[in-house]
Formats: C-alpha cells, structure tokens, sequence
C-alpha cells in the first residue's frame, strides 16, 4: 500500500506529524515504510495512529529473536525465541512468540496473541483475538481481550481485566480495578478485584473470592475458600463456599436469580460454613 500526501490528510493527522510527513516523505512511502520511519525517528504514538487508520495487511514478520526500543508493524509478528520490547509493541494481525514476551509500555495486537512463556507489560496489554500464554500473563495497566484469555500460571494487572469470552487461569486472577468477563471466570487460586466483578456465565475458584463492590454471575459462583463482596452477591443459579459467604453492610446474598424459585433446591443452592446474613434469594442447603 503506498500512502500518499492526500491519503495521509484526509485521515485528518495532527498538523505536527502532516508537516513531519511532508518534510520526509513528499512524495508518499509504502505503509510499513512509512511506520518503521515514525519509530525509528522516535514518533512511535504518529505509527499507531497510523496504524489504527489504515488496518493490519497480510505480511509476516518472522524472526528468530526480537529485542528492539519499539516496534509498530502492520502484519503478524511470529517469533522463535523471545521478545524484549523498551516501549510499545504493536502489530495489526497477531503475535505467535516461542519465548517470553516483555515490553516497557503496551502489548497490542489486532488478532491472537500466543506465547510460550510469559506475558508482562509495564503498561496494558489488548488483543483484537484471543490471548494464550504456557505461562503467566501481567500487566502494569489494564488486560484488554477481545476473545478468550487463557493462562498457565497468574493474571495479574494493576486496572481493569476485561475479557470477552472465558478467562481462566492455572494461578490467581488479580485486578487492580473491576473484573468484566463475557463467559466463564475460572482460577486455579483466587480471584480477587478491587472494582467489581461481573460474568455472563459461572465464577470458578480454587481458593477464595473477594471483590471490592458487587459480584455478579449469571450462572453459579464456587469458591474453595470464602466469597467476600463489599456490595451484593448475585448468582444466576447456586452459591457454593468452603467457607462463608458474606456481602457488604446494608447488601443482600442472592442465588438462582435465573431460574424459578422452584426449582431453587436443585438449581439455586446456598452452600457455606455458616448461612449468610442476609440471604435474600436462594435455598439454603447447609455447610
């Protein structure tokens, strides 16, 4: 794709990075050209910008190892080895990395992001597709993830964790902020948020469950250890606990919201060391 001078305005750029464009590439440039230049000239927030207006293409970056201070590529990044990124790492398709993947700022990618290793950035990391690591995944920011995200080890970031379809990790699952999950939210160990949690389908933990404002699933919650919200606690279907079960001062318990109250002893359960304050919805089924 070559880019000229029109091209470039009518995507209507800041006037400092038209005039870096007129002064080095007058006559147009090819796309990935043209983003290699902005990053090597240090313009790497111009590269993707430019990268979020014109889209990914199909080429293919294929490399043994990658260590540079940023790359912004158009295609898909496949890498044998590892990945050592100083600032931001940004594809318009996906990253297959056969190592550890690190970056100093972002981890973006418009497709899949598959890695052997771990998964950490010292700022978000967004993937357009599913994200899979053998190993843990970190952010120092939020976790962005358009499909799946799959972990063998912990998920852990310092802001939101959202995912669109399930998220499950061999570890923990920590969230600096709210926790948004479009299916299943499942942990080895404990999941833990400091906004809200939220699931379109179950919560699953091998240890406990503790959440800094509401807890919402709309299928059932277990947990190996306690289930502690500081807001409410509202399950589709039942509530199981190895220990207790306890919502914020002045919130209600509440299990099989989606079912007929019915059909609450079956599919609807409360199960915990001690019956719940205040359990509002639900059959109560004992330690």
């Amino acid at each position: 794709m070559e880019l000229t001078k029109t091209f470039v305005k009518a995507k209507r750029p800041c006037a400092d990075g038209f005039r870096w464009f007129l002064r080095h590439h007058q006559d147009g440039a090819g796309y990935q050209q043209l983003l290699d230049a902005l990053v090597a000239d240090g313009r790497v927030d111009d590269a993707c910008w430019l990268l979020a207006q014109f889209g990914p293409t199909d080429a293919v970056l294929a490399l043994d190892s990658l260590e540079a201070d940023a790359l912004v590529f158009a295609g898909t990044l496949e890498v044998r080895g590892s990945i050592n990124i100083g600032s931001v790492l940004r594809t318009g398709g996906g990253i297959r990395c056969g190592g550890g993947m690190r970056a100093g700022s972002v981890i973006a990618c418009g497709g899949e992001l598959h890695c052997e290793g771990a998964v950490v950035s010292g700022g978000a990391i967004e993937a357009g597709a599913g994200l899979h690591a053998r190993w843990g995944v970190q952010a120092q920011e939020g976790i962005r993830v358009a499909g799946e995200l799959r972990a063998g080890w912990d998920v852990a970031c310092e802001r939101d964790l959202a995912v669109g379809a399930n998220c499950i990790a061999g570890g923990g699952i920590d969230a600096g902020a709210a926790i948004d999950c479009g299916k299943g939210l499942r942990a080895g160990g404990a999941i833990r948020a400091h906004g809200r949690i939220r699931t379109g389908h179950g919560i699953e933990a091998g240890a406990g469950i503790d959440c800094a404002s509401h807890m919402e699933a709309g299928w059932g919650i277990k947990a190996g250890e306690a289930i502690v919200a500081l807001g409410a606690i509202k399950a589709g279907e039942s509530l199981q606990a190895g220990d207790e079960i306890e919502a914020g001062a002045g919130y209600g318990v509440y299990a099989g919201l989606q079912v007929h109250a019915e059909a609450w002893e079956s599919s609807g359960r409360v199960h915990a060391r001690l019956r719940p304050a205040r359990l509002l919805s639900g059959w109560w089924a004992g330690a």
